[in-house]
């Protein structure tokens, strides 16, 4: 039997130390650029691929997924912004709950409408517990879910939310200061929720050079996901400096 999704992500965390994805958001990459873009990020040892955004617009994300699936030979995991964007030609999609905030809607609201859809598609579903953090400005997935994101200088505040989010059975935590922030997620919130969870740690957003990834793996994060900066270079070497900086046990 083959491992799921969750399962590759602990046992590349095992393997490599961490596990390094691309985000790749369907709005920003066109097709005639996916085969060279995909066989860029394997090249370089890229471990998963994310689809998603805060907002997908002027794509159809199942179009877009399925065409990416000519190209990956590395899992494609699905990181919905809305119930527009799974597609049945995911391997896994990320069940999100924005923990971090209190709006009702992204907390427990359009999972209602979602779920049916995961289960006709078959899809894999891991409940992830997403936790937006302070990043020095307003980002789009902050507008869209209307949250107040976590305090950057509080990680007591992150570590009792993981913690109630892992009791509560969510299998991931999802730390994000959102595409295109102007910071990344502070090491010391990683150190208290790595101290205190059992479940694997997902961090992205405002992450631009190796040091800040092997910083952030060294605090405890198991999966390192970079968007624009990858977008804005898609420089093969640059991916594989990243790549390298999650890849602790290489």
């Amino acid at each position: 039997m083959s491992k799921s999704c969750l399962e590759k992500i602990s046992a590349v965390r095992e393997a490599r130390g961490a596990a390094f994805a691309v985000l790749l958001d369907p709005d920003k990459l066109p097709f005639d650029q996916m085969k060279e873009r995909v066989q860029s990020c394997e090249n370089a040892s890229a471990d998963f691929f994310f689809v998603g955004g805060s907002l997908v617009h002027s794509a159809d994300t199942d179009v877009f997924v399925s065409e990416l699936q000519k190209y990956a030979s590395i899992p494609v995991i699905g990181f919905p912004g809305s119930v527009s964007q799974i597609s049945g030609s995911l391997d896994a999609v990320l069940y999100l709950s924005v923990v971090s905030g209190r709006n009702p809607d992204f907390l427990f609201g359009r999972h209602l409408y979602v779920a049916p859809v995961i289960r006709r598609l078959g899809l894999e579903s891991i409940s992830t517990a997403y936790m937006l953090v302070e990043s020095g400005r307003l980002t789009a997935a902050q507008y869209v879910n209307q949250s107040l994101p976590l305090p950057r200088d509080k990680p007591e505040i992150a570590q009792a939310t993981a913690m109630a989010a892992e009791m509560m059975g969510m299998k991931l935590m999802y730390l994000d200061c959102g595409s295109g922030a102007s910071e990344s997620v502070p090491t010391s919130l990683i150190s208290a929720i790595h101290g205190t969870c059992k479940a694997p740690i997902i961090v992205g957003g405002g992450l631009r050079s190796p040091e800040s990834v092997s910083e952030r793996v060294n605090a405890g994060a198991s999966v390192i996901v970079v968007g624009n900066a990858i977008e804005e270079t898609a420089d093969g070497s640059f991916i594989r400096e990243m790549a390298a900086a999650a890849h602790t046990k290489e």
